[in-house]
């Protein structure tokens, strides 16, 4: 009678750990229509969540410097730390814990978690490296500059009116250095986000491009649709704060509602030979995935979170510290269901 049991079993055990998609689930013609549903869905969507911040910025209430705008930073950064904790990282753990994966040494170790830690503290050494490097770059220069003006005041003594200049220079130049110093740190911190939400981006778009299943593709055009405008949000808040020139702007925010419609443009190109069930694709999503949940993690708390909940504006503010709490509850809140579906 118990090996009968145990007989019974043997079917269920390997359903469990199969590594074959459901033949009756594929339908390509139907797969096709909603995967260029979702191309032009994602592109607008993530065109409209990058673009409104940086377009806000003409808009007064809606400057760097004003309460409302530390709010929408405030929910940007908590759908950004979602997505890295809720959607991605997740993503990493079941891609590199799959039964078609060998049991050694993919099972002995948790490599989804090790991988997010080496993204964030990555993360955190290319962070502290560029600003480093790029505040004693503009050190050299200002020194530089105070020299120059230093020689033409000496060559022109007799002239008040460059003394007068001289002097203008030297006292405003920390106010100068102390903008330029946090321009920089905006700038860098809105390059390495980009390159975490890109990432994952483009695993999401090929997945989905790849797949023949319209019952997993057809609620992931409006799961993807809003995950890509509050990541648009996010990601646009900071281009605005780096106040990039239009061209480097245009290009960022380009980049950024390109990748996941051209990840599904890959995904159908390559989806006759695609199978994300093989060992090599797994891998190569797990690790991509974990890294770039760490990336976004670290992001999110330390470069988005943590220098506006610190600053003086928000700690003397009961109000608006309060008004950020519940945007970053809502930003986490809401992406946090989307998981529901993507």
């Amino acid at each position: 009678m118990r090996l009968l049991c145990l007989l019974a079993l043997i079917p269920l055990v390997a359903a469990e750990c199969t590594c074959e998609s459901d033949p009756e689930e594929r339908n390509r013609t139907r797969a096709l229509k909603y995967k260029l549903a979702a191309i032009a869905s994602i592109l607008v969507a993530g065109a409209v969540g990058v673009c409104l911040p940086i377009v806000g910025k003409t808009v007064p209430a809606l400057h760097p410097e004003r309460s409302i705008f530390f709010i929408i930073k405030a929910f940007a950064a908590g759908v950004i730390l979602s997505t890295g904790l809720i959607h991605v990282l997740p993503d990493a753990f079941e891609n590199l814990t799959s039964p078609c994966l060998s049991e050694t040494p993919w099972g002995d170790f948790p490599f989804a978690g090790f991988v997010a830690m080496l993204g964030a503290l990555g993360t955190l050494m290319v962070d502290t490296v560029a600003t480093s490097y790029f505040k004693k770059r503009h050190a050299d220069k200002t020194v530089s500059d105070k020299s120059g003006d230093e020689e033409k005041a000496r060559e022109n003594q007799g002239e008040v009116h460059v003394h007068t200049h001289a002097t203008h220079g030297h006292s405003h130049g920390p106010i100068s250095t102390d903008s330029e110093s946090d321009l920089l740190r905006h700038r860098v911190i809105s390059q390495v986000l980009e390159l975490g939400i890109v990432v994952h981006s483009v695993i999401i778009g090929v997945s989905l491009g790849a797949s023949e299943s319209p019952q997993t593709i057809k609620p992931l055009v409006a799961a993807l649709s809003f995950h890509q405008f509050f990541e648009g949000m996010g990601l646009g808040g900071c281009i605005s704060q780096a106040k990039f020139k239009t061209r480097a702007t245009v290009v960022m925010a380009l980049f950024f509602s390109l990748t996941t419609p051209v990840g599904i443009v890959i995904g159908l190109g390559v989806s006759n030979v695609y199978d994300e069930n093989s060992p090599t694709a797994l891998i190569v999503e797990g690790i991509f995935n974990a890294a770039s949940s760490g990336i976004l993690v670290y992001m999110s708390l330390v470069d988005l979170l943590a220098a506006d909940f610190m600053s003086s504006k928000l700690q003397n503010n009961g109000r608006l510290l309060f008004g950020t709490n519940v945007a970053l509850l809502l930003g986490a809140g809401c992406m946090s269901l989307l998981a529901k579906w993507a």
